[in-house]
């Protein structure tokens, strides 16, 4: 294996937003349980595709790491939360957890921008954009959890969601 072209301090960046994006994964997983435990099949559907959208993320630094010839470090994930009241906890829960997801991912931009690492900053330009849309459609998510007043609004939201990413609909 070559020796890392990358500096130290976005080397030790990229393997803390790696891991913290295998523990959104598994955060992701326990918030698709919950939801499939309390029949939200679409609300565990979409944490489900969360949970593997994150594995994708961290691949993704994984294999940058790779190619400029770093051996990612990987460490122990902690338990994710699994006890919540409400399909709205659960939603805020996310939103927590996309919010920190944005903070680790500027603090590797700003570790390579300070460091004129122009590759880990064309990276990290990437997972800036897709933040937006994560945090976005999470205070979306919230707004219609909190909208679902009325009985059985929270089953046709689900219903909702379930086609959406069937792609019947939005």
């Amino acid at each position: 294996m070559a020796k890392s072209t990358l500096p130290p301090t976005v080397l030790h960046e990229l393997n803390r937003q790696l891991n913290h994006e295998l523990g959104a994964s598994h955060s992701y997983l326990a918030l698709s349980l919950w939801c499939a435990a309390r029949n939200f099949t679409g609300f565990a559907s979409y944490f489900a595709k969360q949970s593997g959208e994150e594995r994708t993320h961290a691949e993704k630094m994984i294999d940058h790491l790779i190619d400029r010839g770093a051996v990612p470090e990987i460490t122990a994930i902690a338990a994710p939360n699994r006890d919540f009241s409400s399909l709205l906890d659960v939603a805020l829960q996310a939103q927590a957890m996309e919010q920190a997801n944005t903070k680790g991912i500027h603090a590797v931009y700003e570790a390579a921008l300070a460091a004129k690492d122009y590759p880990a900053q064309v990276l990290m330009h990437w997972f800036i954009s897709e933040q937006v849309e994560e945090e976005a459609w999470c205070d979306e998510m919230i707004d219609r959890v909190k909208a679902a007043s009325c009985a059985g609004s929270l089953s046709d939201l689900d219903r909702h969601i379930e086609r959406h990413l069937a792609g019947d609909g939005k």
